[in-house]
């Protein structure tokens, strides 16, 4: 069977000469970028690292395409050193040589067989998910331009694999360790204020925190394409995407709720003597007011009859045993059992102490009733005598009634608020019909209205 020419025009000299320039700039270019692509940081790693999950089952699809690549990169230098082999047969090439260039060239002059077949070998892929095989076949014929466009779409898709790899693997291992470090400074500084796993919540979330770190970075290590997320929008980036830091910053934000909680343990170790010290002087002055309360209590029961006092109750002991449960807590650094004992010990405190002011208000109601009435009484005596009417008899003997009640003991504080509001009245009626004693008559002589 004859070889069938080329199906478009034969190439000329010249043009023969300016393809095979262009082939030769593409060819160093390609060369460096595989070249580059063999040395790449992560590809390395990827080679040595023992992987699992996804990035084992991409990886292993992304080395038989890097191995289809240099399939292709042998086949298109081979086919490009015939062809400058043919060229340097002669300065003057005859239409035969022409013809077997342009075949070369610009048509489907190389064939591939075996594994550089596509179908043979993994296909280019998505680092974001697995490929799709396309059927088998046992050769191909195709252009050198078609193996451009093949490498630069099997080596796209390598390189994004490779970068996402490298990007997960330089950010994320040193963050974790870096948040490991944090995470051990926090830990002995919650042992030394008594924040143990087991006896308080911090120190569980300490040791979940550690746990959930030291797995994350061994699936980091083993599997890193499981924490890549590809850019939603098109990128032409190699690896267009970042690392997914959702966990990370999960366990990080958890390290510092972790960190505050320590930090109001910490407070508390620095202002408990204060807040002690405060605590006890406020139950002290519950108790006083309370002892005050039960001395005013019988100085009313005996200065004040037919008044109802109320009950005077002790101080609560439980109070104070909280009070010296806290102390023992300070005096052997159980830092972290202080911070609820003495928040509710401060609103206790001033519950008690605001009842005490309560109970000695409520007991000495009768007294405060009969100073206002005393009061009362010597006000309107003074108006009265302001009006020239200190010497009416009848004013005279309702003050002395109401005055000898509410200087006695005991004080009937009803009967006495009668006398004070009989003489109240006495002296409105005076006051509003002017009776007002004539000079000079003795005793007083009491005009007409």
């Amino acid at each position: 069977m004859g070889v069938a020419g080329p199906p478009g025009p034969v190439m000329d000299r010249d043009e023969v000469d300016r393809a095979l320039a262009r082939l030769d700039a593409e060819h160093e270019a390609i060369e460096t970028s595989l070249l580059a692509l063999q040395d790449h940081a992560g590809r390395r790693l990827l080679e040595g690292a023992e992987l699992t999950g996804v990035t084992k089952e991409r990886w292993a699809s992304a080395e038989a395409s890097i191995t289809l690549l240099w399939t292709y990169f042998d086949a298109y230098t081979a086919a490009l050193r015939s062809a400058r082999e043919l060229r340097a047969r002669r300065r003057w090439l005859n239409r035969d040589d022409l013809v077997e260039l342009t075949d070369l060239l610009r048509d489907d002059g190389i064939t591939l067989a075996g594994a550089a077949v596509p179908g043979a070998a993994v296909p280019p892929h998505d680092p974001a998910g697995p490929a799709e095989v396309a059927p088998a076949r046992l050769s191909e014929r195709l252009s050198l331009d078609t193996l451009v466009t093949r490498m630069n779409d099997l080596y796209a898709s390598s390189l994004d694999l490779v970068v996402a790899a490298d990007s997960v693997w330089s950010a994320l291992p040193a963050r974790i360790d870096l948040l490991s470090e944090e995470l051990r400074r926090t830990r002995r500084l919650a042992h030394s204020v008594g924040v143990r796993p087991g006896e308080h919540p911090a120190g569980d979330d300490l040791e979940r925190i550690t746990e959930a770190l030291t797995r994350l970075r061994a699936q980091v290590i083993s599997d890193p394409l499981a924490f890549w997320r590809p850019a939603t929008t098109g990128s032409s980036a190699p690896g267009g995407g970042r690392p997914d830091t959702t966990r990370y910053d999960r366990e990080a934000r958890a390290l510092e709720d972790v960190r505050r909680e320590i930090d109001a343990v910490l407070a508390v170790r620095k202002d408990a003597e204060a807040r002690l010290v405060k605590l006890r002087d406020t139950l002290s002055r519950a108790d006083r007011t309370l002892a005050e309360a039960r001395t005013a209590r019988g100085e009313v029961l005996a200065k004040i009859a037919a008044s109802e006092v109320p009950a005077v109750s002790g101080p609560p002991t439980v109070l104070q045993e909280q009070l010296a449960a806290a102390a023992e807590h300070r005096r052997h650094g159980r830092w972290h059992r202080l911070p609820p004992l003495l928040e509710t010990l401060e609103e206790r405190a001033e519950e008690e102490l605001l009842r005490a002011r309560e109970s000695l208000t409520a007991v000495t109601a009768p007294l405060a009733v009969r100073a206002e009435l005393r009061g009362r009484l010597d006000a309107y005596k003074a108006k009265v005598s302001q009006h020239g009417m200190a010497e009416d008899p009848l004013l005279v003997e309702r003050y002395d009634t109401a005055r000898r009640m509410l200087w006695s003991a005991p004080c009937d504080l009803r009967a006495a608020e009668g006398a004070v509001l009989r003489y109240q009245h006495a002296a409105a009626e005076a006051l509003a019909l002017g009776r007002v004693p004539e000079q000079g008559a003795p005793g007083g002589h009491r005009g007409d209205s």
